[in-house]
């Protein structure tokens, strides 16, 4: 039997399992506890949501850092049978109006069809500067301890035109770069992935960041489903001799002289260790997990005031085929965005921030099974969406998680009509629907 682990991580999100891999390739005696019963992987993963045959991600679908993660990189993740996929498109961006902007991993391609010529110039020799310098840029913000250290390498010229994109907001960024309302909508609508809106200050750079490894890492997938991440991550694990414990809720994290020294579970049960590795919500470990007395009074006052994102509302559909978009580009593209111009984002952020439900939601739509076809059964497709929306609101989400639904397919429809003679089943996933699935989805923060 073997003894007490050298260090426990709490959670098999990929960053906890990332954790457990490295410090099992050390060496390492290493436990993963993970409260679900039934799989790893938390916000990553795949389940049969709808129909036999279809396979639905439940929170994260599109990894454009999956391929550039120097983290990813330094495991045999293909070994452990992780295959990328990638759609014919990246990212397409229609308007009702017809009009529309499309993201390739061919700079040409995306210059002839992003809005205009002048705007398709634009977008190639940015995407194309990018390039040169996205070794640096990835080195600065992925390293484990980030640090200004590599800024220096980018040089002064690169290092001003990177500065002016990041003091930028969407907006502002957007209305310099482009002249055509469907190449200006790109970059803002790509930020509110992340809760940024178009007029916030400094906000460009998260859209930047998505638009530009849109162009170069593009928005893989994996074969089978986001869950096929966690289950490489947990087979290289396996490997460097870890382990995984599903079913373990821990609910304490046991602290003697300064030092975390055990993990307590739900059952009582309680595994020494010598370190503990939290892949959990902040807040939820600094207020619950350890016991107050360890935790300094302004450590417990800041998580108090833990800044939240918006809420997340997800919907699930299966398809009898395609999507049928009027934009061609749209039906070769991993990812659809629906939002109509920058005021159309500014008014949709305004809502949400405002405690509505937005009216005429911008989504972020994922389409799978195009560059996976094991997602569905054949000549059948899955779809994925999801919108912003307050965490809570007024009468609870189950008295209005079917009407928000259906704000979602109308706005689809718009884009693609006959969409809604396509589906054959549909799942909604409101807020607290995610907090239940994972408990670090806090309000729905996906």
């Amino acid at each position: 039997m073997r003894g007490d682990p050298d260090a426990v991580v709490i959670g098999s999100g990929p960053n906890g399992l990332v954790a457990a891999c490295v410090l099992a390739r050390a060496g390492l005696d290493v436990l993963v506890v993970e409260a679900n019963e039934e799989r790893a992987g938390g916000a990553v993963g795949t389940v049969a949501a709808t129909l036999p045959g279809f396979r639905h991600d439940v929170g994260a679908a599109f990894f454009p850092w999956g391929t550039l993660s120097p983290a990813f990189q330094s495991l045999p993740l293909e070994s452990h049978g992780l295959r990328w996929r990638w759609a014919g498109a990246e990212s397409c961006h229609p308007a009702p109006d017809g009009s529309y902007a499309c993201i390739t991993r061919d700079h040409d391609r995306t210059a002839a069809n992003f809005g205009n010529e002048k705007d398709g110039d634009r977008w190639r020799s940015v995407a194309r500067w990018y390039g040169s310098i996205e070794p640096q840029v990835i080195n600065l913000l992925l390293r484990a301890i980030p640090t200004l250290g590599p800024l220096p390498r980018l040089g002064p010229v690169h290092l001003a035109r990177l500065g002016a994109v990041f003091l930028s907001s969407g907006r502002g960024l957007a209305e310099r770069w482009f002249s055509s309302p469907a190449a200006r909508r790109v970059l803002p609508g790509l930020a509110l992935h992340v809760d940024v809106g178009p007029d916030d200050r400094f906000g460009a750079a998260l859209g930047f960041m998505l638009g530009m490894t849109a162009t170069t890492g593009g928005y893989a997938v994996p074969e089978g489903g986001a869950q096929a991440i966690a289950d490489a991550l947990v087979r290289c694990l396996d490997g460097y001799g870890g382990r995984l414990r599903l079913g373990a809720r821990v609910v304490r994290v046991v602290v003697s002289g300064g030092r975390a020294c055990a993990v307590r579970l739900a059952g009582g049960e309680e595994v020494a260790t010598r370190c503990v590795l939290a892949d959990t919500d902040a807040a939820a470990l600094m207020l619950d997990l350890v016991e107050r007395e360890h935790v300094p009074a302004r450590v417990v006052g800041f998580m108090r005031r833990y800044p939240r994102g918006w809420g997340t509302f997800k919907v699930d559909w299966a398809l009898d085929g395609p999507v049928p978009w009027t934009v061609e580009s749209a039906r070769e593209s991993a990812v659809v965005h629906a939002g109509d111009d920058l005021d159309d984002l500014s008014r949709f952020t305004a809502q949400v921030r405002g405690g509505a439900l937005p009216d005429h939601p911008y989504l972020v739509i994922g389409q799978q099974s195009l560059a996976d076809p094991t997602r569905a059964p054949p000549g059948c497709h899955t779809l994925w969406a999801y919108t912003r929306v307050p965490s809570a609101i007024a009468g609870g989400w189950a008295a209005h998680a079917e009407e928000m639904g259906d704000r979602i397919d109308a706005r689809i429809e718009g884009l693609a009509p006959g969409f809604g003679a396509r589906v054959l089943a549909r799942r909604v996933v409101s807020p607290d629907q995610l907090q239940a699935m994972d408990a670090n989805l806090v309000g729905g923060d996906l």
